[in-house]
């Protein structure tokens, strides 16, 4: 069984996010067994479309013996024989996040993240399925994301799928003003509460986000020019590779990392010393949600927060690309920064006051 929401979020991804055809293959991938429900209402909507679904359901804790105990050797050789072949014959794929505990894989060292990520995420996920297939990824609600969120259960729910069913075509169309400003733009700076950067977008591509690739979705990015950031910038809370982070505060001068503060310097420290591209910046967007409000400690959701704007360490999108590599990608958070373009102020805290963008803000999306 599953719920009434569950079928229409089904129809949702199949249908407007990976534009699944008939005849196509679909990789329907649960993590956590918590999103059983809307795995069923997937698979028989992939059915009815006759279309062939690959189910693969994973236990969140057998996923952490598998990150802790694994090298190099080991994620190869699960790529080579299990996934990448699997994902090489697939037309789309859909990820549910379905885990009850965020910080389940929060004690797997760096040498482990490392392996995990150089020869499974990227071969199999950054490479082929990014790449190579229509692809979404979501989160399920539970009781658990609901008390990261400080919700009760009931209204987390409602909140949850009124953000994943947004009218995303009507977003997208919103979004346009904003696109074509930015495709003119040289300079951006953000100006708030503990923040003060300044970066160039010169000629970069803008990729807006209505609901292809994540659900929730409402983001516009691309990537900055990487020796041209400079200052320092304030983030929401944040977990990245199961580690919480109550705020992360960096210095930045001609686009690296030059130092750091945070509520734990020493994880953050480790992750900014994975690689040369961790200390650089491959992405920045703006998060347009009109649903979502605050932060609630999961990436999905948290990027899409309206009035906000994520500078993210690491590696860059190829549809957006700047040049910058990394073994990591976090997408910290900027919330309520005022945003000037070429000088010009075109955002107020969270509110866009300039006449052609203010078609973005919460009161006239949702009249």
């Amino acid at each position: 069984m599953y719920s009434n929401e569950d079928q229409q979020l089904a129809k949702k991804i199949l249908n407007y996010s990976c534009e699944l055809q008939e005849g196509q293959n679909v990789m329907l991938q649960l993590v956590g067994l918590n999103g059983i429900g809307l795995l069923r209402a997937l698979v028989e909507e992939t059915r009815a479309m006759n279309a062939h679904p690959f189910v693969q359901i994973e236990d969140t804790e057998i996923q952490r013996v598998l990150a802790e105990t694994g090298d190099k050797a080991f994620w190869k050789n699960q790529a080579k024989v299990d996934q990448l072949p699997l994902m090489k014959n697939m037309d789309a794929f859909v990820g549910i996040r379905a885990s009850l505990n965020i910080y389940e894989q929060a004690n797997v060292s760096k040498k482990a993240n490392k392996a995990y990520a150089d020869y499974f995420a990227d071969p199999v996920h950054f490479k082929e399925r990014v790449n190579n297939t229509n692809w979404v990824v979501l989160r399920y609600p539970s009781e658990a994301f609901a008390m990261n969120a400080r919700m009760p259960t009931q209204k987390f729910r409602e909140f949850y799928y009124k953000a994943c069913l947004l009218d995303y075509s009507e977003l997208e169309e919103a979004m346009k003003p904003l696109q074509s400003r930015l495709e003119e733009t040289d300079k951006i700076q953000l100006k708030g509460e503990g923040t003060d950067i300044e970066f160039s977008v010169k000629g970069q591509t803008w990729i807006p986000c209505f609901g292809k690739r994540n659900i929730p979705d409402g983001e516009l990015f691309s990537s900055p020019i990487r020796s041209s950031v400079n200052g320092h910038i304030s983030y929401a809370p944040s977990v990245y590779q199961g580690k919480p982070f109550e705020f992360v505060k960096l210095e930045v001068r001609d686009g690296v990392v030059i130092d750091f503060e945070s509520s734990d310097d020493e994880s953050l420290e480790e992750i900014l010393d994975t690689d040369a591209g961790a200390r650089q910046f491959g992405e920045f967007s703006f998060g347009l949600n009109p649903i979502i409000e605050e932060p609630m400690y999961d990436i999905l959701f948290d990027e899409k927060i309206y009035g906000s704007n994520h500078l993210t360490l690491g590696n860059d999108y190829e549809i957006a690309p700047n040049g910058n590599e990394s073994n990591i990608h976090w997408d910290l958070v900027c919330i309520g920064a005022d945003v000037y373009l070429d000088g010009e102020k075109v955002r107020e805290g969270r509110t866009f006051i300039a006449d052609d963008l203010k078609g973005l803000n919460p009161e006239k999306l949702l009249q």
